[in-house]
């Protein structure tokens, strides 16, 4: 099984950056844990702060994996073209969030892509990547 998690802006500062709201622990680091959590699974992770690279990242993922972790971080909420790659794919998305969005501020709780996710995990801060990559499963 081949799963990517992509990942948008500012989460490439994860254990630094507001670790109340989002831990202690970089994404980084993390990632190396879930390798080793599921050694069978051909897991990848792509970073960008760019809207336009994450919609090609998930262009060229949603034809060739099995499934994509995404978590668009603030693009959730304003960008129409991520929403519209993800109803563009064929391969499946799960939409991870790991602060709960909706205890946020309330332009947080609109998504563009829910509505083409095939599920969502919102709020279990990093074990929400976890629970996205185990319904592949």
């Amino acid at each position: 099984m081949k799963i990517i998690i992509i990942n948008g802006p500012n989460l490439n500062l994860l254990g630094k950056r507001e670790p109340d709201v989002y831990g202690a622990t970089s994404f980084e680091d993390y990632f190396v844990s879930l390798q080793q959590i599921y050694p069978t699974i051909d897991l990848s992770y792509y970073q960008s702060n760019v809207e336009g690279e994450l919609i090609t990242k998930i262009q060229e993922a949603g034809f060739s994996y099995d499934g994509i972790i995404l978590n668009a971080a603030a693009y959730t909420h304003t960008s129409v073209g991520i929403g519209d790659a993800v109803k563009a794919i064929i391969t499946p998305v799960i939409e991870v969030h790991i602060s709960n969005t909706f205890a946020r501020e309330s332009f947080r709780h609109q998504s563009f892509i829910s509505p083409n996710a095939k599920g969502i995990v919102i709020g279990f801060g990093l074990k929400s990547y976890e629970l996205a990559l185990q319904s592949f499963l």
